[in-house]
């Protein structure tokens, strides 16, 4: 089987960022042909990759062996809000224009956000004629809305035209979680047997538990120290304020520090805002490799997954959950609704606090930091969950089917 998969921000070699399709292709690229169709600039940074400059179709195998055909982004995606929509409309303009004048798959696998990708996919179909699979790892327009990013109203109508076409010409849509597919059934009118769900999972061939005192412990100086981790993007949608303004509140207990893994348009905000107030107990870190990545994770006492306050947001699992318990670390959650179900009830894996209640945060963290047990036992309830539910490995074979199966009824 050939499958074409449409993903703006698949990642590099060694690069940071979410490795959902890497993992899915690394498995599935054993028994088929995988054709990527991806940018050229860095998700979290908004930076075109240096041996890419200049360029505009690059294709080159990965260390997995898969054939990943890089196009042109404009690398005006973090500068501004019409730097990030031409970010969005040149990939679309040349994933487009790579696709149609390729050798075509058996079935095109489309991932978004952002949801300009439907264009292509859209384009696409009609003209090769191809079974689509359309997946939603995030709710758009809506989430795009509610954080501030899309406020033009043209825009917003065309995003909904946009997404209302998308969802009737796909084949089949894959969601990300189980509060996706209730809002498609009962908000956008898609048929419940058009919908799948093959949910984000465990990175387990890297994300694996190891030594707290390893050497990002001894980089940092954080042999004595209560270490509480963010890993992943630095966005307006992350909020990560509300983390800043915690440790200003815990600024007393020296024990404590915050450690901030990651990039994006926020950050530099967020750095000029701890110096504004003085903080010692906070360390930036950029982004980091997966590969590495783990090692932070390791480090760390406590993991936090934090969004917007907005119930957009309550639809959605955060990728890095699934690492932290991966690695057996506990997790304090300020998002509600799915998330706040995935950590505290089902996994049993963490705690959670109110989006945005500075209060409740820095009071949970004290009290967590004086209960070495429980952490201990969240962490070991998490992994054992992970393993057994969200392995990538098991998800990619039932990905695998669902599109062997659509291939046939074509």
């Amino acid at each position: 089987m050939r499958i074409d998969i449409l993903h703006q921000y698949f990642l590099k070699d060694n690069q940071a960022g979410g490795s959902r399709f890497n993992q899915f292709t690394k498995y599935w690229s054993k028994n088929h042909t995988i054709n990527v169709y991806a940018g050229m600039v860095d998700y979290a940074s908004g930076k075109k990759f240096e041996e890419y400059k200049g360029k505009l179709f690059v294709s080159e195998r990965n260390n997995d062996g898969v054939l990943v055909n890089r196009v042109h982004v404009s690398s005006s995606y973090n500068k501004s809000f019409i730097g990030r929509l031409w970010a969005y409309f040149s990939f679309t303009v040349f994933s487009t224009i790579k696709m149609l004048f390729a050798k075509s798959g058996d079935v095109i696998v489309v991932t978004s956000p952002p949801l300009t990708v439907a264009l292509t996919a859209l384009v696409v179909k009609s003209i090769k004629r191809k079974p689509l699979v359309f997946e939603i790892r995030d709710l758009w327009p809506e989430s795009a809305i509610d954080t501030g990013v899309l406020n033009n109203k043209f825009l917003i109508s065309f995003s909904y035209w946009l997404e209302k076409e998308i969802y009737k010409k796909a084949d089949i849509i894959n969601v990300l979680t189980p509060a996706f597919k209730e809002v498609l059934i009962t908000k956008k009118g898609v048929p419940e047997d058009k919908i799948i769900y093959i949910p984000n999972g465990a990175d387990n061939d890297i994300m694996l538990p190891g030594p707290k005192m390893n050497r990002i412990r001894e980089k940092y100086h954080l042999e004595d120290k209560f270490v509480i981790l963010y890993t992943g993007a630095h966005g307006v949608a992350n909020k990560l304020e509300q983390l800043v303004y915690a440790a200003n509140e815990l600024k007393s207990i020296e024990e404590i520090v915050f450690m901030f893994v990651g990039d994006g348009m926020e950050k530099e905000k967020l750095i000029q805002l701890t110096k504004s107030m003085a903080l010692e107990n906070i360390i930036f870190v950029n982004s980091v490799p997966k590969l590495e990545i783990v090692d932070y994770i390791n480090a760390s006492d406590l993991c936090t997954a934090v969004l917007q306050k907005n119930d957009t947001f309550k639809t959605v699992y955060p990728n890095k959950v699934f690492d932290y318990m991966s690695c057996k670390k506990p997790i304090l959650v300020a998002i509600d609704g799915i998330a706040r179900k995935l950590v505290v009830e089902d996994s049993r894996s963490g705690i959670f606090v109110e989006p945005e209640n500075i209060q409740a945060i820095s009071q949970t963290i004290l009290e967590l930091k004086n209960n070495p047990r429980k952490l201990a036992m969240m962490g070991e309830n998490g992994c054992e969950y992970v393993v057994e539910n969200f392995s990538r490995e098991n998800l990619s074979r039932n990905y695998i089917e669902h599109l062997e199966q659509l291939i046939l009824i074509q």
